[in-house]
């Protein structure tokens, strides 16, 4: 039950608080390659890493042969010279030696450091200088040559491996003398509170910070997650298809918590080939950020077209969203509903379950506001989405939801041994032992963010009675209108983006008369919802912005998304813009989340005389 008081720790209040306690007692002092060894130990001829070889072929580790994979790694930094607290720096896709070279770096008491493949020369020399790197592994010529660029100002920097060019067999060779024994006192010397990793984060809200992440905080959360969802990582048969890159810290922690639980983990790098990733590997659970399922909904309803079989796809997701609002509110569906929901499961939604593998039993998704609607059709089809929450500085989830117990609109309840707390200003505030170390080299950060034990998230939420959190919002993203009117605007500019031709929707409006919305386009959807359409396409973006198809598109799903909202919170004006947010202008994070500040000055001339007119004196 959620705590309603006025509970007071020092400079900290917490006027809601709710904690979801222990199964059992959790020991985190230990080793990271502890849960890999204890795998190994429990299933060693069991297939645990699987990955692609250049044909496309899938190929198998046990996990007797991923340990000893891992231990040879170990043994050749060892004998190239890393020592314990050393920083070695992984800029590379996902894949197989990612994940190992990861788990031997922190075995041996080292310090992993990731870097985005889309950091710049200039991004990379500030965390190798801030954290001191001594090696760093690329993936390619890109990598490598953005390293060498900057080589000369990192002095820490000892010297670059190249995974294209064999690195994980040249550092295996530096350890042909060092004997098993010296890797085990050195793996025996690293303990829980020993630091693991240091990762940075996207920068969504200013200058990137490296978040202090020990071998017990990754411990702890995932023998938690055993406690909290056994049925979904550890149990028979669970296999997960990971694509997210492994520089985010919440596919870092899937693969760990792989090695903890039963889980078979497949490697892919490329959403080229996602769909027939899906289909060979056959994952039980799938972890994506929302945009990929608005693009599978968009794909399915273009594919279908505006003929009968349109009309049958538009009408089967109206029923599909029908029957879960039915089953999410507890009530059993009429026969109607029944019947209906029973004809487009053969008709419709099994097809679309298809598209996910033949083993597909839920999703997890996060990282941004998921539009309800979208989930609802997703639940109404079979195909649950989970929807979680978590920070880089909590090494990954807080909460998630369950498969048996998926309230929507909610982030679920906080994983076992976790507290979450709401503070007076309205502020979601996480405690436990999943809370980082600290910012590096930044201690007035640390204590600023980290207060009595409690992290402060900067989302804006509250608890229900049975501990269900919801976000509201983010404190530096609320708006407040000329007129006092507050808004967040994830839950808009969601809504906004499950349209097939909107790329990215930025909601503004703060000390304005009244809200709006940025708008890019997506060049390829957007075209291929024409041709469904009937209509021609468009050779670029500055066209799409004109076609009056588009805009009519674009004015439909704003208004759908006013729906949800009061007058004074819903859109009344937008421009679409003929570019687009990336990474490379700067308007988008590495986990592609929108930099507000960025975009807002970008277009600060758009939006002060196009979109709030200046009043003729």
């Amino acid at each position: 039950m959620a705590e309603h008081t006025d509970q007071k720790t020092n400079s900290t209040t917490m006027v809601e608080k709710f904690t979801n306690p222990l199964n059992t007692p959790i020991d985190n002092d230990i080793n990271l390659f502890d849960l890999l060894d204890g795998r190994a130990q429990r299933d060693p001829e069991g297939s645990m890493v699987e990955y692609k070889d250049e044909e496309g072929r899938w190929h198998s580790f046990t996990a007797r042969e991923f340990r000893q994979k891992v231990i040879d790694i170990a043994k050749g930094l060892i004998g190239w010279g890393i020592t314990k607290g050393d920083a070695v720096s992984i800029i590379a896709r996902t894949c197989w030696e990612w994940t190992a070279l990861d788990m031997a770096i922190m075995a041996v008491g080292a310090i992993t450091v990731p870097v985005y493949e889309t950091n710049s020369a200039q991004q990379i020399r500030n965390i190798f200088n801030d954290s001191k790197v001594a090696l760093a592994i690329a993936q390619d010529d890109t990598q490598r040559d953005k390293i060498e660029s900057i080589k000369d100002e990192a002095p820490s920097l000892r010297e670059v491996f190249m995974m294209e060019a064999g690195a994980v067999d040249a550092i295996i060779a530096f350890g042909t003398d060092v004997s098993d024994k010296e890797f085990w006192d050195r793996k025996n010397a690293v303990h829980g509170d020993a630091l693991a990793t240091i990762v940075y984060t996207s920068g969504s809200t200013g200058t990137p910070k490296g978040v202090e992440l020990s071998h017990g905080n990754f411990a702890f959360l995932c023998l938690s997650a055993k406690q909290y969802m056994p049925g979904v990582v550890d149990a028979p048969g669970r296999r997960l298809l990971l694509f997210l890159p492994l520089s985010h810290v919440f596919a870092r922690y899937m693969s760990l918590l792989s090695y903890a639980g039963t889980l078979t983990l497949g490697l892919s790098s490329s959403m080229k080939t996602i769909v027939k990733d899906f289909e060979g590997f056959g994952p039980t659970l799938l972890l994506a950020v929302p945009r990929v399922f608005e693009k599978v909904y968009n794909a399915a309803s273009q594919r279908a077209g505006s003929g009968v079989a349109g009309k049958l796809f538009a009408r089967g997701a109206k029923v599909a969203r029908e029957w879960s609002h039915v089953q999410q509110s507890g009530m059993r569906p009429s026969l109607r509903l029944s019947l209906a929901h029973a004809v487009y499961e053969k008709l419709v939604y099994k097809k679309i379950r298809t598209i996910f593998g033949p083993n597909a039993q839920c999703a997890i998704t996060g990282g941004a506001p998921m539009d309800a609607e979208l989930s609802h059709f997703f639940n109404g089809i079979g195909m649950r989405l989970l929807e979680g929450y978590g920070m880089t500085e909590t090494c990954g989830p807080v909460c998630v939801s369950l498969p048996e117990d998926n309230r929507i609109g909610t982030i679920g309840k906080p994983l076992n041994g976790v507290t979450v707390g709401i503070a007076e200003d309205g502020e979601l505030c996480i405690s436990g032992s999943l809370v980082c170390k600290g910012y590096h080299n930044q201690p007035e950060v640390t204590e600023q963010q980290i207060t009595d034990g409690w992290l402060h998230t900067g989302d804006l939420g509250s608890i229900s009675e049975d501990g269900f959190v919801t976000i509201t919002g983010r404190k530096k993203d609320l708006i407040i209108t000329a007129g006092g009117k507050n808004v967040s605007p994830g839950i808009l500019e969601a809504a906004v983006m499950t349209s097939p031709v909107v790329s990215q929707c930025l909601v503004i409006g703060d000390k304005k008369p009244f809200v709006a919305a940025l708008v890019t386009l997506d060049l390829a959807d957007a075209n291929a919802w024409l041709a469904s359409q009937g209509a021609q396409g468009e050779p670029d973006r500055e066209a799409l912005a004109k076609n009056p198809i588009v805009h009519a598109e674009v004015e439909r799903v704003i208004n759908a998304a006013n729906e949800g909202v009061s007058r004074a919170e819903s859109i009344r004006k937008f421009e679409i813009l003929p570019d687009e947010f990336t990474e490379a202008n700067g308007m988008l994070t590495p986990s592609l989340k929108t930099r507000r500040v960025q975009i807002i000055n970008h277009y600060r001339e758009l939006i002060d005389t196009v979109i709030y007119v200046p009043r003729k004196k």
